[in-house]
C-alpha cells in the first residue's frame, strides 16, 4: 500500500506537494503525471512517479486498486481559465470525468477488494467557482456563497466540488473540497506572476516593453508553500465533506506588481496592454475568507509576497534561453 497519492504531480502545486511530503518522511508517496503535459515530472528521492491519464477510468481504477493510498490529493486538471474558452470539452473531460474516475475507483476497491477501504480524498477545487458572486458587498467571500462561475474552467471546478460532496453524502467517501485561490510559485506557467516574470527576464536580456492584460483586477496571490501547508493540514484535520477556502490574507491590484518586479529585477519597466491577454469576462476582485480553515486546522499564510515574486523570478531566470520567445 501507498500512504499518499498525488495526481497531477508534474503540475506546480503537485510537484511542490510531493517534494514536501517526501521531505517529511511520513510515508510512501506516489505521484502521477500526464504524458501530454509539456512540463516533465519532477525527479524526487522518495517519490514514485507513474504515468496516468485521469480521463482513463480503467487506468485510474487499476492504480488505486494496486496502491490503495490512505490519502489522495487529486490535483490533476486542466487549470487554465483562458484555455478553457478555447478547449471547453478538454477542460470538462479532464476535470469532471477525471474526478468522477477517482471516486469511482475508491468505490470499486470497496466493492471488489476491501469493504473497509477508507481514504481521505482532497480535491483541488477553485475560487473560480464563485465567479459572479464575487461582488464588493460579499468580499471577502465565504464558502456558503452561491457558485456562479464565469468561464468553462470555473464550471468544471463546480462540478468537481459537487461530485466530491455527493460521494461523501451518498457513498461516505471521505473528502475535502479545497477551494484554492490564486496560487503561484516556481514551475507555475501562464498565470500573471509567471507571465510577468518571463517578460521581465526577457526585457532584462533584450529590452522591450512588458505585455499586460487587465491591470485593474485585484487578486490574492498566495505562495505555493502556503497552499501545500493548507492541503496537508486539511488531509489530517479537515472535516469530511466540507469546503474550505485557501486564500492569501489580502488582494493586490495586478498593476501594482509591476513596480515590485522592477525593483526585484533592478530595471525600469514600461507596459503595453495586449488585447489577447484580456478575458471575455473577468472577476474585478477576488478575495476569500479563511476563517473555517484557520479554525479547523490552525493554518495561516506565512510567505511574504515579495519572497514569492523573487522565487518565481529566480526560477524563470534560471530557465531562460536566448531562443525563447
Amino acid at each position: 500500500m501507498t500512504d499518499i497519492l498525488v495526481t497531477g504531480a508534474a503540475g506546480m502545486i503537485g510537484a511542490h506537494l510531493v517534494a514536501q511530503l517526501a521531505a517529511a518522511r511520513q510515508g510512501a508517496v506516489l505521484g502521477t503525471w500526464f504524458a501530454g503535459d509539456p512540463v516533465p515530472p519532477p525527479r524526487i528521492d522518495g517519490v514514485t512517479m507513474l504515468e496516468l491519464d485521469v480521463r482513463d477510468a480503467a487506468a485510474v481504477r487499476a492504480c488505486i486498486a494496486r496502491f490503495r493510498p490512505a490519502v489522495i490529493h487529486h490535483l490533476a486538471a486542466q487549470s487554465l481559465p483562458t484555455l478553457s474558452w478555447r478547449e471547453p470539452a478538454l477542460t470538462l473531460d479532464t476535470n469532471v470525468q477525471g474526478t468522477l474516475n477517482v471516486f469511482e475507483a475508491v468505490q470499486y476497491v470497496r466493492a471488489a477488494h476491501d469493504a473497509g477501504y477508507d481514504p481521505m480524498v482532497v480535491v483541488a477545487c477553485s475560487a473560480a467557482e464563485y465567479g459572479a458572486s464575487l461582488t464588493p458587498e460579499r468580499l471577502p467571500i465565504d464558502e456558503d456563497a452561491p457558485l456562479l462561475p464565469l468561464h468553462p474552467y470555473g464550471v468544471s471546478k463546480v462540478a468537481q466540488d459537487l461530485l466530491a460532496f455527493q460521494y461523501w453524502r451518498n457513498r461516505r467517501i471521505r473528502c475535502i473540497r479545497a477551494r484554492l485561490f490564486n496560487t503561484t510559485g516556481p514551475r507555475k506557467r501562464h498565470d500573471v506572476v509567471s507571465d510577468f516574470a518571463a517578460g521581465v527576464i526577457a526585457i532584462a536580456h533584450r529590452g522591450g516593453r512588458l505585455r499586460v492584460g487587465n491591470l485593474d483586477a485585484c487578486r490574492p496571490i498566495m505562495d505555493v508553500r502556503d497552499a501545500i501547508a493548507a492541503l496537508t493540514l486539511l488531509a489530517a484535520r479537515g472535516t469530511p465533506g466540507e469546503a474550505y477556502n485557501i486564500c492569501a490574507d489580502s488582494a493586490i491590484r495586478i498593476g501594482d506588481l509591476v513596480p515590485i518586479f522592477a525593483r526585484l529585477a533592478g530595471i525600469p519597466l514600461d507596459v503595453t496592454v495586449d488585447a489577447a491577454l484580456l478575458r471575455p469576462s473577468d472577476e474585478a476582485v477576488i478575495l476569500g475568507r479563511t476563517d473555517k480553515l484557520r479554525r479547523h486546522t490552525g493554518w495561516s499564510p506565512t510567505v511574504p509576497l515579495a519572497d514569492t515574486l523573487r522565487a518565481v523570478l529566480d526560477h524563470v531566470a534560471a530557465q531562460w534561453r536566448p531562443d525563447l520567445p
